[in-house]
């Protein structure tokens, strides 16, 4: 789920609705019955809810089981197309994957969390469309770092309040202070590194796309860290990312 815990104050029928699409893709189809006993609804409840998604392509029935429908696909390509930062920086992420042969990827900030907004694989045998359009905490992400080191403190606070500080690795930092410490040093340097804080073995470096004075966005250079050492990352990687930077910043001046 993207938003994450959080005090409910919407719609009632609006939140079981979303219940209700939240179990469906998590169960990646699933029956009435089945829908109804996880989510301790009525079956009428739940049918009603998937009758009127089914009938705005919402969702689909096949072989008597529920699937998200292609309606969201279609939703979802027109918010990433009308997001100025990703017009701008997908030019930029094709280049820098050419340049490095590392994975890049573009993310972008949302309720206290980051998006795989677009990104290549490298050399990597990365399966891209499985992260594309998918979520991540920001506090053991380079990405997300370069991003909340922009945040003020009540910002920072408050992704902290709503999605914690998991642990991912045995590198990843769980303590408030610890983070802010960090934060203060992307700050000072222009970058954030993750060095295995996400996922064990993986090593990445991250610049934060600010334009007129707000954080649209960060871009960030990843793969294993035999490849992608931190001294690589400090030295010939910053370099290309500060340059890339100006390109974003360029393109949207003239979006």
């Amino acid at each position: 789920m993207p938003n994450g815990p959080g005090k409910r104050t919407g719609v009632k029928s609006d939140e079981t609705l979303f219940a209700v699409l939240g179990a469906v893709r998590a169960a990646d189809g699933a029956g009435v019955t089945e829908l109804a006993e996880e989510l301790d609804l009525a079956k009428s409840t739940v049918h009603n809810h998937l009758a009127s998604m089914r009938d705005h392509g919402f969702v689909v029935k096949r072989d008597g089981t529920y699937h998200l429908g292609l309606e969201f696909f279609s939703y979802g390509q027109e918010v990433r197309n009308g997001a100025d930062v990703y017009r701008a920086a997908r030019p930029v992420v094709d280049d820098l994957v050419e340049i490095t042969g590392e994975m890049v990827w573009l993310l972008a900030p949302e309720q206290g969390r980051v998006m795989y907004l677009y990104g290549h694989a490298g050399r990597t045998d990365v399966n891209v469309d499985a992260l594309l359009g998918t979520w991540e905490y920001m506090h053991c992400t380079s990405g997300g770092k370069a991003i909340l080191a922009y945040y003020d403190d009540a910002e920072v606070d408050a992704v902290v309040e709503r999605h914690g500080l998991p642990a991912r690795t045995a590198n990843t930092i769980t303590d408030r202070a610890d983070l802010a410490a960090e934060l203060e040093t992307v700050r000072e340097q222009g970058y954030a590194l993750n060095l295995g804080e996400d996922l064990e073995g993986i090593h990445a470096i991250s610049v934060p796309l600010l334009y007129e004075d707000e954080i649209r966005g960060s871009i960030a250079v990843a793969g294993p860290a035999h490849r992608v050492s931190r001294e690589r990352c400090e030295t010939e990687i910053i370099d290309q990312l500060f340059a890339s930077t100006n390109d974003v910043e360029l393109n949207l001046a003239y979006a």
